[in-house]
């Protein structure tokens, strides 16, 4: 039986039920079972090739599970038509690993297209928006400039931006201090803890980093790769301190990764 520890009880913004995510006959994770409370931050750990991302595809609707449900909540998500998607996707932002920002764009055009895709906003309401987004994460001025003139702990907050763009009430982000240097990769989570207490967004947070794990998630979940399940749930530190699934502890006391599967994708 996978752990849980003690969590205080709250409204459930995401359910996973019986989640079980496969390639083909190749089975990627089973019996996933884990909430998301409103309003928190809830990250995704593991080794190397445990399906970390692939978990964070199937929530969103880029893949289909093999078994089980998500709800948003309460509705099935999973078991809603293509073309009914669009009601449950125009409430997520989405900030993939690479932060995935049109290098023939400047900022301001990169977070604008969301905008002018989705809303009929005239464009001095566009720009007006665009301007507020990149302030929150830190980029007032840079508005002209384009991808490639700009660090990647910048790039990483403008991706963050442009998931903003819409005013999400969920939050997704792919390995977000992924290359980032240590002081890059804490302003990154100081953005993002503000940005939860500032505009009561739900986070959910693919990362192995143990700094950020510790530093701003309220509740996890561990995929064990061994078990190809999930190995634990709950409050980073408590896992730590109190977990008896030994890849839960390698993980979170040394930084050591559990094996990993070596035909699976992330």
């Amino acid at each position: 039986m996978p752990e849980t520890s003690t969590h205080p009880p709250a409204k459930a913004k995401i359910t996973v039920r019986d989640l079980t995510m496969a390639y083909g006959p190749f089975v990627v994770m089973r019996d996933l079972n884990f909430e998301v409370a409103e309003k928190e931050i809830f990250v995704i750990m593991g080794g190397s090739g445990c399906g970390k991302s692939t978990l964070l595809r199937h929530l969103i609707g880029l893949q289909e599970p093999a078994q089980g449900s998500i709800l948003y909540e309460g509705e099935d998500f999973t078991a809603t038509l293509p073309a009914e998607r669009g009601r449950f996707i125009r409430r997520f932002g989405v900030m993939y690993q690479s932060g995935a920002l049109w290098s023939s764009l400047t900022l301001a055009e990169n977070i604008a297209m969301p905008l002018e895709e989705h809303t009929k906003l005239k464009p001095r309401a566009i720009r007006d928006l665009v301007f507020y987004k990149l302030a929150l994460v830190g980029l007032s001025g840079y508005e002209d400039y384009y991808p490639a003139q700009l660090s990647g702990g910048m790039n990483k907050r403008a991706g963050i931006a442009r998931a903003m763009a819409l005013d999400p009430d969920i939050l997704f982000l792919d390995e977000p201090g992924a290359g980032l240097d240590p002081l890059s990769s804490r302003r990154l989570d100081d953005l993002i803890l503000q940005l939860r207490d500032s505009l009561g967004s739900t986070i959910v947070m693919v990362t192995h980093e143990l700094e950020s794990i510790f530093a701003i998630a309220d509740n996890s979940i561990f995929l064990d790769t061994a078990t190809r399940t999930q190995g634990a749930t709950g409050r980073p530190t408590w896992l730590r301190d109190h977990s008896e699934n030994p890849a839960v502890r390698q993980f979170l006391s040394r930084g050591g990764e559990t094996e990993p599967l070596p035909t699976i994708r992330s």
